[in-house]
C-alpha cells in the first residue's frame, strides 16, 4: 500500500502545478487584451474634454449682479368713470374711480432715464418709480410709441443710479444665454435664464403691422413688461413685452424688443419728440415654396418687392418689382420681419445698402430712406397717408388725409380705403402730423367725430364712441 502513496502524491502535486501555471497564463492574457485598444470602438479617455468651441464654465451671477439694481417696478394711476345711469353711459359721465396697473423698467442712465413698455404706462395719470433698494419717485413720462410699445420715463433721484449699457442686439445670435430681469410685484428684481430662441419673430403677421422681436425661452410672466433683457456681460439686448399663452402664464416663449430698436425710440423722443421711421417705398412680402410657385421664381427666402412706393427712395435707386432683396447693410434678410427690425432702428435720409437678387444676379444698390408719411389711427385700425394734389382735386376739396387701408378685418366690409377724412371733431386736417396732434390730446374715452369726403366726392361723418 505504501508503494502507492508517493506515486499518487506526486501526480497530486503535478496536476495542482498544472493548474495554477494555466490560470496565471489565462490572467496575464486577459489583462493584456484589456489594456489594448479595441480598433473597432473609439478611445475613451477618463479625463473629459469639452468639445471645441462650446463654453462650459459660463457663470451669470456677475450679469445678474450688474442688472438687478437697475430694473425697477413701475405703478400705472388710471382714472376711469363708473357710469350710474344710461345717460352717464352714453355722455361719458359718471364717478371717477382709480385703476391700478404695474410693470417693470428698466434705468438706462445715472440721471434717472428709464425705459418701459408703453402698454405698461399707457392712459395713466401718475406713474411712480420703486428702485431695488425699496425707495419711490414720481415719474414722468418724457414719451412712448404704441408701435414699438416703448416708453421713456425720467425721475429725479438724490443720487446717481445703477444703470444697463446698450449692447448692440444686431449681433445676438440663437443659443446665446441671456437673462431676464424684472420686478414684477414690487418684491425687488427677480431673474430668470435662457437661451436666444429666434430672431425677427413677427407676432402680428396678419394684421399688416410686421414686428420684430428677440424671442427667448427665459421665463417671463405678468408683471415682468419692461423688464430688461441681458446678455452674459449684464449689457441690455432686449426690453420683455410679450408672451404668447392660451392661459395667460409663461409656457415656454417670451419676446423682447431689441435693444437697438429701442434705443432709436428713446433718441427720437428726446431729440424730436416722436418716432423718426425712415422706410424704402416697398410693398411686399416674404418667400416660401408657394409664392416662389407664384411668381415663377426659384427662391424661398428674402423680401420679394411687390410694388414701388412713386418719389419713394426705392425708385429713386432703381429698385424694380421682382427684384428680391437679401441683405441689408450687411445682414442677411430671410423673412419680412428680419427687414422689418432693421428699418425700425434707421432714420429718414439714412443711406442703407441692399444686396438684391435681379433675374438670378445679385447686385447692390444703395438707398436713401425716406420719412414715413402714414398714421395710424389705434381705435379706428385706420392707416392714414398725406393726400398728393391729385388726389385732393379728385375730391374737390382743397385738404385732408387719405385713408390708406383698414387694418381691422371687421372694418373691410365698409370700404373705408381711399376716403378723405378732412375733419376730426370738426377741426381741418391738412397731413397725419395735425391727425397725431389732435389724438393725442383726447382722452380715452372722448368721443371722435370724423368727417370724410368718398371717392366720389360724397361728404359724409361718423362719430365713433
Amino acid at each position: 500500500m505504501k508503494r502507492f502513496i508517493i506515486p499518487i502524491a506526486v501526480s497530486a502535486l503535478t496536476t495542482a502545478c498544472c493548474l495554477f501555471v494555466f490560470q496565471f497564463i489565462q490572467n496575464k492574457d486577459a489583462r493584456t487584451q484589456l489594456s489594448q485598444p479595441n480598433p473597432s470602438l473609439p478611445e475613451i479617455s477618463a479625463n473629459y474634454m469639452p468639445i471645441a468651441g462650446i463654453d462650459t464654465s459660463i457663470d451669470l451671477t456677475q450679469a445678474a449682479e450688474k442688472s438687478v439694481h437697475a430694473v425697477v417696478h413701475v405703478k400705472n394711476t388710471t382714472e376711469s368713470r363708473q357710469p350710474r345711469s344710461m345717460m352717464d353711459l352714453f355722455l361719458g359721465g359718471g364717478v371717477p374711480r382709480a385703476m391700478i396697473g404695474t410693470g417693470s423698467g428698466v434705468i438706462i442712465s445715472p440721471d434717472g432715464y428709464i425705459i418701459s413698455n408703453n402698454h405698461v404706462i399707457e392712459h395713466a395719470t401718475a406713474l411712480e418709480v420703486t428702485l431695488n433698494d425699496n425707495r419711490s419717485y414720481r415719474a414722468e413720462l418724457v414719451g412712448s410709441d404704441a408701435k414699438t410699445d416703448i416708453a421713456l420715463l425720467k425721475i429725479n433721484a438724490d443720487t446717481p443710479l445703477p444703470y444697463i449699457p446698450f449692447a448692440d442686439s444686431d449681433q445676438v445670435k440663437i443659443g446665446q444665454w441671456v437673462l431676464a430681469v424684472g420686478n414684477p410685484f414690487n418684491l425687488t428684481s427677480t431673474v430668470t435664464a435662457g437661451i436666444i430662441s429666434a430672431k425677427a419673430r413677427d407676432l402680428n403677421e396678419f394684421d399688416n403691422q410686421p414686428q420684430s422681436f428677440l424671442q427667448t425661452d427665459a421665463a417671463v410672466n405678468r408683471g415682468n413688461s419692461g423688464g430688461a433683457l441681458v446678455n452674459v456681460n449684464g449689457e441690455l439686448v432686449g426690453i420683455n413685452t410679450a408672451i404668447t399663452s392660451e392661459t395667460g402664464s409663461y409656457v415656454g416663449y417670451s419676446f423682447a424688443v431689441p435693444s437697438n430698436t429701442a434705443r432709436k425710440v428713446i433718441e427720437d423722443l428726446l431729440e424730436y419728440g416722436d418716432v423718426q421711421q425712415g422706410i424704402l417705398g416697398i410693398q411686399g412680402g416674404s418667400l416660401d415654396s408657394k409664392r416662389a410657385a407664384v411668381y415663377g421664381i426659384n427662391e424661398t427666402q428674402g423680401v420679394y418687392i411687390a410694388g414701388i412706393e412713386p418719389g419713394s427712395g426705392a425708385q429713386e435707386a432703381g429698385l424694380k418689382k421682382g427684384d428680391i432683396i437679401q441683405e441689408f447693410d450687411g445682414q442677411k434678410i430671410l423673412k419680412f420681419s428680419d427687414l422689418t427690425g432693421l428699418l425700425t432702428a434707421k432714420r429718414p435720409n439714412d443711406l442703407v445698402t441692399l444686396k438684391v437678387l435681379r433675374n438670378e444676379q445679385q447686385i447692390k444698390v444703395q438707398v436713401v430712406l425716406t420719412k414715413k408719411e402714414a398714421f395710424v389711427i389705434e381705435a379706428l385700425g385706420l392707416e392714414l397717408k398725406n393726400a398728393t394734389p391729385e388726389e385732393l382735386s379728385e375730391r374737390n376739396t382743397k385738404f385732408g388725409v387719405l385713408v390708406r387701408r383698414s387694418l381691422k378685418p371687421e372694418f373691410t366690409r365698409y370700404y373705408l380705403q381711399g376716403i378723405l377724412i378732412t375733419h376730426i371733431n370738426d377741426q381741418p386736417m391738412k397731413n397725419i402730423e395735425q391727425v397725431q396732434d389732435i389724438l393725442n390730446q383726447l382722452a380715452n374715452e372722448d368721443p371722435l367725430k370724423v368727417s370724410f369726403v368718398g371717392k366720389n366726392g360724397e361728404k359724409s361723418a361718423i362719430i365713433f364712441r
